[in-house]
């Protein structure tokens, strides 16, 4: 009892530090967008109104969406906008059409989380540095140039890893939400009435008085939710008690007791309007609390780019991007991998966004659309999975999603007057990797296709060349190739150029599957050819890491022995040669062509032994 009571408050501090970094750093920006605006007129019913806009956005989306509703769709226990596509691919599978809308949905949605990854570090960093303009003027040359040392420093360290920090995530964090908490009590008890901004007839009667201001500032009320998403992603990591715990006991109450201590603090002194959040603490204090709001909002960003590489990772083996360069960076955890690719993209991407929008009000016009859009495609595939995977009546389905939709489109239709602003930054991000994903799908599917139509039939290829075989020599070959059932272009140049075949032949295949994890014990699949041939097909999940070598070792209890030292790995790797008419736009086949290229080197990805032999082979034209 006590060890699983230790286990809890652990994940649990845990989750404080890793799925709620980024929503508690929103209180750096959330309230002095909407009264920096211009929209609202400053009088103390419009303050008791927006609060309590906030405190039922924060109870809506996150508290009986989020952490209520979405949390109950795990896929084997984990979360994630791809975990719920597969959910909901899974559950629509016997309707073709509508698996590959639901398809495009969820992968539109997956590469607006890179959008969304782009603005969210810049606007934080950015946020809390600009808190040295409150301490003194003179510090706003430095803003930028400080804000981007910041932000080099901690993408520069990724490549070592998460382990060494990420056990300070929570502590600082927890110390981070106690000095909202505090700043907000300290306010509040200047101006309890405050507090009467929990009901909702505020809002309402805000809203009623003011539509078309409500409208308009729902862009930036949005604000306070940025980051409700890590709560779903992180579910694999944390559980769904922990994540519960932390946000109910912890988060919520730390973020409505600040968000509260600012609109007393503006009854009070309407001058604080143009950074409430420092302006909250006297002034020997902001400078302590300016450099924990830098260590905040860098402990964010790095739960961001932390998902960004695992994001990447299971869209790989979904097969909508090539293998890319994929680093472990600790020997226990296999979760903990740094990409340099995504790394340095997304560097380059927030270094862009910080200079073009040079404040963090500028890069507040920029955010919201991606993140709603990510909320309403969230929301629709979660109806597909409670009504046709855990067959919910229909009535049910959509009384228990279609609010939440009605909600998720008026925010993105108010984030929508932002596009012109800088809005179509990150939905620019997200369409150029979407088309990158989509490309690769179906250029692969094409090059599959080509690869169907002139193979040979594997088992009477094998019947024909042991009629009159060719010499065998010692240990054992392992024939990679994407479809089962065939001849790999790599054997037929072996034989060819070599004439020799290996005493134990192994054709392989890998396999992804819409699963987050496939187990050791389904994950072989062994067909015995003859002549010590075996075709062997390895199952992974989007999760799992694939470990060819180590998958092998398994087949020594279908009566196939493969030692490492004497096996060789026969790679097929495919030259594209685009042709107009393939099945593509010219432009694609073209883009396909460069990032098979670029990708067809990546046998790290099947984690080869240094001790083995890799043989490179074949071309391929679509």
């Amino acid at each position: 009892m006590s060890s699983s009571k230790s286990s809890l408050t652990a994940l649990t501090l845990g989750a404080i530090g890793v799925v709620y970094g980024d929503i508690g750093t929103s209180v750096l920006y959330a309230v002095k967008e909407v009264f920096g605006s211009g929209h609202v007129p400053f009088t103390p019913s419009n303050v008791y109104g927006i609060l309590s806009l906030f405190f039922w956005t924060l109870t809506v989306i996150v508290s009986i969406k989020y952490v209520l509703l979405v949390l109950r769709a795990d896929n084997h226990g984990e979360g994630g906008l791809v975990a719920m596509l597969a959910l909901a691919s899974q559950a629509v599978k016997d309707k073709p059409k509508l698996r590959n809308v639901l398809l495009m949905v969820g992968i539109f949605g997956t590469s607006l989380f890179y959008g969304d990854g782009v603005i969210t570090p810049a606007i934080s960093v950015l946020s809390a540095v600009e808190g040295l303009e409150v301490v003194s003027p003179d510090f706003k040359r430095a803003v930028i140039p400080l804000t981007l040392a910041i932000l080099f420093c901690l993408f520069w360290v990724q490549k070592r890893g998460t382990a060494g920090i990420g056990r300070f995530f929570g502590p600082i964090t927890l110390v981070w939400f106690a000095v909202l908490a505090l700043l907000g009590v300290v306010n509040i008890l200047e101006h309890p009435t405050i507090l009467q901004a929990i009901s909702p007839h505020h809002a309402v009667g805000f809203a009623w008085a003011n539509p078309g201001t409500t409208f308009i500032i729902l862009g930036a009320v949005v604000l306070c939710v940025t980051g409700a998403e890590a709560l779903y992603a992180d579910l694999g990591h944390f559980g769904k008690t922990p994540i519960r715990l932390a946000w109910f006991s912890v988060v919520m109450p730390s973020l409505v007791l600040n968000y509260f201590g600012q609109g007393a603090l503006l009854l009070e002194r309407p001058e604080a309007v143009k950074n409430p959040f420092f302006l909250m603490a006297p002034e020997w204090a902001q400078l302590p609390i300016v450099l924990l709001a830098t260590a905040a909002t860098v402990i964010a960003s790095q739960a961001l780019i932390t998902g960004a590489f695992s994001v990447t990772k299971q869209v790989i083996q979904l097969g909508y991007l090539p293998r890319l360069n994929i680093q472990h960076t600790s020997v226990r955890e296999t979760g903990q991998i740094y990409i340099p690719f995504v790394n340095w993209g997304l560097f380059v991407a927030i270094v862009l966004a910080v200079v073009m929008f040079r404040s963090s009000s500028n890069l507040a016009a920029a955010y919201g659309i991606a993140v709603t859009l990510d909320m309403l495609i969230t929301t629709v595939l979660t109806f597909f999975v409670i009504r046709y995977g855990w067959k919910y009546p229909l009535w049910l389905c959509v009384a228990s999603t279609g609010l939440f939709f009605l909600i998720d489109a008026v925010f993105f239709a108010s984030n929508m007057l932002k596009l012109l602003d800088g809005g179509w930054f990150p939905l620019l991000i997200g369409g150029a990797i979407f088309t990158l994903m989509v490309t690769w799908k179906r250029g692969r599917a094409l090059m599959n296709d080509a690869l169907k139509s002139d193979a040979i039939e594997l088992s009477s290829f094998l019947e024909a060349v042991f009629i009159s075989p060719p010499a065998r020599v010692e240990g054992t070959a392992v024939f990679l190739t994407a479809e089962p059932g065939s001849v790999p272009n790599a054997m037929l140049h072996n034989l060819k150029h070599n004439k020799v075949l290996h005493q134990q032949n192994l054709f392989v295949t890998v396999r992804s599957h819409e699963v987050p994890w496939v187990g050791l014990t389904r994950r072989v699949e062994v067909t015995q050819l003859g002549h010590n041939c075996w075709q062997v097909i390895l199952n992974y999940g989007f999760k799992n890491d694939p470990d060819v070598p180590r998958a092998l070792a398994l087949l020594r209890e279908h009566g196939c022995q493969v030692d490492p030292m004497t096996t060789s790995y026969f790679l097929s790797r495919d030259v594209v040669v685009p042709t107009i008419g393939g099945g593509m736009a010219p432009w694609r086949e073209k883009l396909f062509a460069q990032m098979h290229h670029n990708a067809s080197g990546a046998a790290d990805f099947l984690s080869l032994p240094n001790n083995s032999v890799v043989e490179l082979g074949s071309k391929v034209a679509i």
